[in-house]
């Protein structure tokens, strides 16, 4: 039976499975009686990858189908410093599973979003999960926290995903909040102001998210790079959504 690897984002953790995407998106995302449920996002990593960072040769020969026949469904290989330690051109396509596990793949893009003139709300996943907002688009956000010698908080490696602001990127004063589900609105107005009144270019919203991520939020797609690469992989547009993958959609907005 064939061994997958994946990277596990919440929580950062490398696994070797016997299960595919799909299903193992469903064991994560629902679990069993020893595991909590919630919403599970991965991606899927090149099975030729070693390193000698983790000890996958013995991961994968512990990653055997159980006596009924059943397919095992993980073997932790690391926990600690994944993301940092698997190279970009490892990194096959992301998967995202709503908490009652339907799964939706994503396949990466060779183009960046244009970065616009508004101002953006990030939600960084991992190797830290707070949310920021920023004056920087994607590629210069990423460029600040990654790549910039200078930058006091630098991290090996990250991913993020953008977050819809809607009127609140181009008037954090006066603009609509509309549907936005943000629990302290007045408190995300107010870290948005500061980017326009003060000479700083990212501020925290909040250090420690706890609702997850939810899906319909996301404005674009999902970021991840290290000091040598920088991949997206964009969340297709609602429509293509409700038309092509409405059973995921829908659970996602629920």
């Amino acid at each position: 039976m064939t061994v997958h690897l994946y990277l596990s984002l919440i929580p950062e953790a490398l696994i070797a499975s016997e299960l595919s995407p799909e299903a193992f998106g469903v064991y994560y995302a629902v679990g069993t009686q020893k595991k909590s449920r919630g919403q599970a996002i991965f991606f899927e990593i090149d099975p030729k990858f070693r390193s000698d960072f983790f000890n996958i040769k013995e991961g994968i020969e512990r990653c055997t189908m159980h006596e009924d026949g059943s397919p095992k469904a993980s073997i932790y290989i690391s926990v600690y410093r994944v993301l940092e330690n698997v190279p970009m051109k490892a990194i096959g396509e992301l998967y995202l599973t709503t908490q009652d596990g339907r799964t939706l793949k994503i396949e990466k893009s060779t183009k960046l979003p244009e970065d616009g003139d508004g101002l953006h709300l990030y939600r960084e996943i991992s190797p830290v999960s707070p949310m920021v907002v920023s004056s920087l688009g994607p590629k210069s956000f990423y460029e600040l926290i990654v790549k910039e010698p200078t930058s006091l908080i630098k991290l090996p490696a990250v991913c993020f995903a953008e977050k819809r602001l809607d009127d609140l990127a181009d008037d954090p004063i006066n603009g609509l909040a509309g549907d936005l589900p943000y629990k302290n609105v007045e408190h995300l107005r107010s870290c948005l102001i500061s980017l326009k009144t003060k000479s700083v270019m990212t501020k925290m919203v909040d250090r420690l998210p706890i609702n997850g991520i939810p899906f319909r939020m996301i404005k674009n797609g999902f970021y991840v790079g290290n000091q040598k690469k920088l991949l997206y992989f964009p969340l297709p547009e609602e429509k293509e959504l409700v038309e092509k993958y409405y059973q995921w959609w829908r659970s996602a907005t629920m």
